[in-house]
């Protein structure tokens, strides 16, 4: 669609050619055919530099919009975005009549639902009441278990296992808030990528990106029971144990750890080799290679120095 038929019904304004709008995107992946939107300060950096077409902006930052891409100028830009993502949702399980391609040395089950476009590669095991979107890409050696959903477009690489009633690709929980607090839906148009060997526990939960790609890296291993936000990166070889969660846009590091019931706050880093013990609450980013745990959260034998204390308070008391 054209940026003026988007502009119009946002009641934006703009100076500068019209262009055709293909989809939304991040400040630092935009091409000249999207619009990217800047709500943290912390990213006028990427504003700076962004190849985007257009970006919904607040007055505030106007001066930081290269003169090669159009300012929409909002009151609220996530909330413009959101009302955006409507015009550019995606259809799942959309029959689009391609082509699907199965590998003859594979075994599917009772009941399976493969959509269009979809790849399914020699030695994957697909049991009973499964449902497969369209442009899936399942690799070599895959098992799953039945019940399972996969949204269009996900990427199961090679060995991956998925238990019972996993859902891989669901949208985010995203929301924008207007001033009335009406909760506006954010359309996700991104996917998710499970590299080679990932396994992912029963009833476990992952969104696909708002944009780009929702990424477990390979080796990683999930419990059942576990909530994956939308864009979040979790790296090789981790583990998270049962009923631990991450909200949107969490980086986790190379083998790390989540204890049972354990769960981040959004937009933050844990680094590489760090364990957060069960229920210990992350809310900011944390450097690897220790052991935290509680909440506030601390290192860990700080906590349990913590709770003897206060053991032997009430003790005495």
């Amino acid at each position: 669609m054209k940026l003026s038929q988007l502009a119009t019904p946002l009641k934006l304004d703009f100076v500068g050619n019209d262009f055709e709008v293909t989809s939304l995107a991040t400040l630092k992946e935009a091409t000249s055919s999207q619009i990217a939107y800047l709500e943290n300060p912390k990213l006028l950096p990427d504003l700076q530099t962004t190849k985007a077409g257009a970006v919904f902006v607040s007055s505030h930052y106007q001066s930081y919009v290269p003169a090669t891409c159009i300012a929409l100028i909002s009151p609220n830009p996530h909330l413009s975005m959101a009302y955006a993502s409507a015009y550019f949702a995606k259809k799942d399980f959309v029959c689009a009549n391609n082509e699907t391609h199965i590998a003859l040395m594979c075994d599917i089950g009772k009941n399976v639902v493969i959509g269009d476009g979809t790849i399914i590669e020699e030695g994957t095991h697909i049991m009973p009441n499964v449902t497969i979107g369209a442009n899936v890409f399942i690799g070599k050696n895959v098992r799953i278990f039945p019940n399972v959903v996969i949204y269009d477009n996900s990427i199961i690489k090679e060995g991956c296992i998925l238990q019972a009633g996993a859902i891989i690709g669901s949208d985010g929980f995203g929301y924008a808030h207007t001033p009335q607090g009406e909760h506006i839906k954010i359309y996700h148009s991104g996917n998710v990528i499970l590299e080679e060997n990932v396994e992912i526990g029963a009833n476990t939960t992952i969104d696909r990106a708002v944009f780009g790609s929702t990424i477990l890296k390979k080796g990683t291993k999930i419990d059942n029971l576990v909530q994956i936000g939308h864009n979040c990166e979790i790296g090789q070889s981790s583990i998270m144990v049962a009923q631990s969660g991450l909200a949107g846009s969490t980086k986790l590091g190379r083998n790390v750890i989540m204890g049972g019931q354990s769960a981040t706050a959004g937009h933050i880093e844990i680094g590489d080799f760090a364990m957060i013990a069960a229920r210990g609450g992350v809310t900011k980013s944390i450097e690897g290679g220790k052991t935290y745990g509680g909440f506030p959260l601390t290192l860990q034998h700080e906590w349990l120095k913590t709770q003897a204390k206060i053991a032997r308070f009430f003790k005495k008391n």
